[in-house]
């Protein structure tokens, strides 16, 4: 295409789920930008779909705040958020309202659990050490091919099985959302693939104030269709073995 041809570009953006941040008080609002190049005649030419997300951060929510005044407020304020859903920006304020903080219990828990508490699969180990400071660079390999996204996702499960990493990877919400949308899209490709990001969440759900992060991914329903699929492929090579059996003895 050359570029004197592009004339126009149309930016539509549409609004998705909304959702209660894992730790903080805030709200995360999911939504997707399509952006199209037009032609001189108004034809499309090159169009490009992203999912992104943006936090909106509620420093001012305490026990004594008006929900209803707060929901009406984001509501107003944020254009992602269609007026129709105030109500399920009220339910979510409510719950972070009531949302109880991780008590001593739970610091203790996560300060006794060791990475080698966490038994590795074979394949899983590769000859690098991953290294916090290089998460980015990891993060990047989850946009190439599987063999590469093998590796990044790898590397972050070195750093995710090591407690002290687990809140500075929760504050990465690019590394978090790559792998759950890897895990999403991928995961028929790559077993190995597929069972190195669920690990990495695994480790993340160790420790209950990190729930939040599971569900806010929907990693459970997820996993279940993994699952599903999986046992759906074993019995389908079941069968089949069953009848080459057969057609052996037959023969």
């Amino acid at each position: 295409m050359q570029s004197e041809d592009a004339r126009y570009l149309k930016r539509k953006v549409k609004g998705g789920n909304l959702d209660v941040h894992p730790t903080e008080k805030a709200l995360v609002v999911q939504y997707e930008v399509e952006a199209t190049i037009l032609g001189e005649m108004g034809d499309p030419m090159l169009g490009e779909r992203k999912e992104c997300q943006k936090i909106i951060r509620l420093k001012s929510l305490n026990a004594n705040t008006d929900i209803a005044s707060l929901a009406r407020k984001v509501v107003e304020e944020c254009k992602l958020i269609h007026p129709s859903k105030l109500a399920e920006v009220e339910q979510l304020l409510f719950y972070l309202q009531n949302r109880r903080k991780p008590n001593g219990k739970e610091k203790r828990e996560k300060r006794q659990v060791k990475p080698r508490d966490l038994t590795p699969f074979e394949g899983m180990e590769i000859d690098e050490e991953a290294n916090i400071n290089n998460i980015d660079d990891y993060v990047e390999l989850l946009y190439e091919d599987i063999p590469e996204k093998v590796r990044g996702s790898t590397l972050i499960l070195q750093l995710a099985r090591n407690p002290d990493n687990l809140e500075e990877l929760l504050q990465n919400e690019t590394a978090l959302g790559a792998l759950a949308r890897v895990l999403r899209e991928d995961w028929k490709q790559s077993v190995e693939l597929a069972t190195t990001i669920i690990y990495v969440f695994f480790c993340f759900s160790s420790f209950s104030q990190f729930h939040g992060l599971i569900t806010h991914y929907k990693i459970g329903a997820l996993c279940m269709n993994i699952i599903e699929h999986e046992l759906k492929r074993y019995d389908l090579w079941q069968d089949e073995l069953q009848k080459k059996k057969k057609a052996y003895i037959l023969h």
